[in-house]
């Protein structure tokens, strides 16, 4: 009996497992052609060398790598600090006026319109090798997602809390941070998983362009001594590190949001129970 607990699967990882296995899956899949078209010499292994080729490079070269991989981590982190500190300013000037919306919103618009990889040399040329332009193309990059989902959060809170809070003598920034903030969070949550995917990619784009170090230099040099094992590995190591990002606002939601939790529970169990 104890040991038929003690295998048992709870349920939250069932559910974590059923939710991970079929993007495993298909990774495994892809992995395994890619290894095959690789051994197969059905192209050239100078041109898609084989994942046990990129691994081994990249374990060889792992000190390298991360010592590339700290500057571009800082300018993310920098670049989407500037961002988060603008997207509640902007959202809640937005929200607090209906002028202010009307004014800026179409300029938060026409900022994504411009592509990050032509304003990258710009920024360069004006402000130097420093780490200035990186930070700020960062922030342009992940600035409109994070604004827009904080700001449509605020313009769907709770009207009915909101006239509560009033009719109780509330004022205006009491029940912005009682009722808005709270109810504007699921958005920027969605928001912020949305711009932390393009935070590293803002950063070496802007590496490309022109940097003493960092991770889109490294590749710019391996591209160019055609090393695309230690290429292919570097990409690897870049998408490893946006999918951790992505992941820890799983995590930074549940922690600041503990109410959902419960929320969605409740819905089950009325859902179980009709």
């Amino acid at each position: 009996m104890s040991g038929s607990r003690s295998t048992s699967i709870s349920p939250r990882a069932g559910k974590v497992l059923r939710a991970a296995w079929p993007p495993l899956l298909l990774a495994a899949v892809l992995v395994v052609g890619w290894q095959l078209l690789a051994q197969d010499g059905i192209k050239n292994p100078q041109v898609l060398p084989s994942p046990t080729r990129v691994v081994s490079a990249g374990w060889d070269q792992r000190s390298t790598i991360w010592s590339e991989a700290l500057p571009t981590l800082r300018e993310t982190e920098l670049g989407f600090a500037l961002s988060f500190a603008l997207s509640w300013l902007i959202a809640g000037a937005m929200d607090f006026s209906a002028t202010v919306r009307r004014a800026v919103y179409p300029l938060l618009v026409t900022s994504q319109t411009v592509p990050v990889v032509a304003l990258a040399p710009m920024f360069v040329v004006v402000f130097g090798f420093t780490l200035l332009p990186k930070v700020l193309l960062v922030a342009l990059a992940t600035f409109f997602p994070l604004t827009a989902s904080l700001a449509e959060g605020f313009a769907t809170a709770d009207g009915e809390a909101s006239r509560l809070l009033r009719s109780m003598g509330a004022g205006r920034w009491r029940e912005f941070w009682t009722v808005r903030v709270p109810g504007a969070l699921p958005f920027f949550f969605t928001g912020l998983r949305v711009s932390i995917t393009y935070a590293i990619g803002g950063a070496i784009f802007a590496e490309y362009a022109g940097a003493e170090r960092g991770l889109g230099l490294y590749l710019n040099q391996m591209q160019q001594v055609f090393r695309l094992d230690l290429v292919f590995a570097t990409v690897i190591v870049v998408a490893a590190l946006s999918v951790a990002l992505f992941a820890a606002t799983y995590l930074l939601e549940r922690w600041l949001t503990p109410w959902r939790r419960f929320e969605r529970s409740a819905r089950t169990q009325g859902a179980n129970a009709a």
